[in-house]
């Protein structure tokens, strides 16, 4: 399975996302991009898991599911564009 992207470094520091994506760094305010993470305990924030695809962040704390396309500004192509049915 391809990954999406080559996701590292995933840290919380108040409510600063901070992460390695595809060898760039970030520094995203969560409370910018979700509700239920503006509203998520400290502790809450820093328990993320990170898709095996690399498509994607959850905390399953607050049952929040963020694309890193969506975070970063990017657009990747679906699995399924070109492949048979």
């Amino acid at each position: 399975m391809d990954r999406a992207h080559d996701v590292h470094n995933v840290t919380v520091s108040g409510t600063i996302l901070h992460l390695e994506v595809d060898a760039k760094s970030y520094a995203i305010d969560l409370t910018e991009v979700s509700g239920r993470l503006a509203h998520a305990s400290q502790a809450q924030l820093e328990r993320i898991d990170v898709s095996p695809s690399g498509y994607g962040l959850y905390w399953p704390a607050v049952d929040e599911d963020l694309s890193i396309d969506g975070l970063i500004g990017v657009k990747h192509a679906s699995p399924l564009v070109g492949a048979e049915v």
